[in-house]
């Protein structure tokens, strides 16, 4: 049987609660990569060969930029891509050069202008 593993596969790392709980992953999904994960994270690391065709081929898509219709492919792809690190995008800046280079307010900036 291909995709054997003696333990089952948690990523406490990227998912404290377990996969189950992460809402990342419908119900079959979790399932798949729970009961196949291990094998499947040793066969993309290299440190496991294919045992069966059906392995062949999970690499073979997993490793590939076509389309995925293994099912086994398809479920470590999204697994790869949810515990890859996001990277974020802020809109602010820094400085505000628009509004007369980093003065606090639109005084002149005389020495005539004071608080009374």
């Amino acid at each position: 049987m291909s995709f054997e593993s003696e333990k089952q596969f948690n990523d406490f790392q990227h998912f404290a609660r377990g996969i189950r709980r992460s809402g990342e992953f419908s119900i079959r999904e979790s399932n798949l990569l729970e009961r196949c994960g291990r094998a499947m994270m040793e066969l993309h690391n290299g440190t496991r060969q294919p045992q069966d065709e059906q392995e062949k081929v999970f690499l073979e898509q997993l490793h590939s930029d076509g389309v995925i219709t293994d099912p086994y492919a398809k479920v470590f792809k999204k697994y790869l891509t949810v515990i890859r690190p996001r990277h974020l995008h802020r809109l602010c800046s820094v400085g505000d050069e628009e509004m007369g280079g980093g003065e606090f307010g639109n005084s002149s900036g005389g020495e005539d202008s004071s608080i009374d």
